[in-house]
């Protein structure tokens, strides 16, 4: 594969993962109220559930949506609903940084938040379509590959920046506050879903 092809792959693997989206919100919010490494298990489950989402794209899942315009907007509303559902966690979170209050996020809650995330479905199909439809699956597999690596490391990113936090936000009035600014920015995602045409 050509060199230029693979750094036009890893630029827009690391555009859509770095920047600010629902699961890098999450993410950071995990961080900060949980530490780094207990927020891993969300942000390997957010990757994979990703890259799972990019390689089914990859093999036909888009087409096979564009067919039937009923599923892109029961996924649609349904990622509404988990952006509201998450604000409401964090709205509801009393501020408390113990460790034996809570429950570090899941595995499975980070996978199925990217099915529930618009963006990961505009990023993956956009990357398909970009780098994998005339590529065939072996180039489908590498960008997957290539991907997995950018993701990860973007979503980690974005946790350590928020257990960095941790101590600043020790104090739980602090941390409700930096709770419900989170919850604010999963709402107007969720109302700019709406409000998209």
């Amino acid at each position: 594969m050509e060199t230029s092809l693979l750094l036009s792959m890893a630029g827009f693997a690391l555009a859509m993962s770095i920047t600010p989206g629902p699961v890098n919100l999450v993410a950071l919010s995990n961080g900060a109220r949980y530490g780094f490494r207990a927020s891993l298990r969300h942000v390997v489950g957010a990757t994979l559930g990703f890259i799972l989402l990019l390689l089914l794209m990859g093999l036909g899942l888009g087409t096979l949506l564009s067919s039937w315009p009923v599923f892109g907007s029961a996924i649609r509303w349904g990622g509404v609903g988990f952006l509201c559902y998450m604000a409401w966690l964090l709205l509801r979170d009393d501020g408390t940084l113990s460790a034996q209050e809570g429950k570090p996020p899941a595995f499975w809650y980070g996978a199925m938040m990217q099915w529930l995330n618009p963006k990961a479905w505009l990023a993956a199909s956009m990357g398909v379509g970009a780098y994998g439809a005339l590529g065939g699956l072996g180039q489908v597999l590498q960008f997957c590959l290539l991907y997995l690596v950018i993701c990860l490391a973007s979503i980690a990113c974005w946790a350590y920046a928020g257990s960095q936090l941790r101590e600043a936000l020790s104090c739980r009035r602090r941390l409700r506050w930096f709770n419900r600014a989170m919850a604010a920015l999963l709402l107007l995602s969720g109302l700019y879903l709406v409000m998209e045409p």
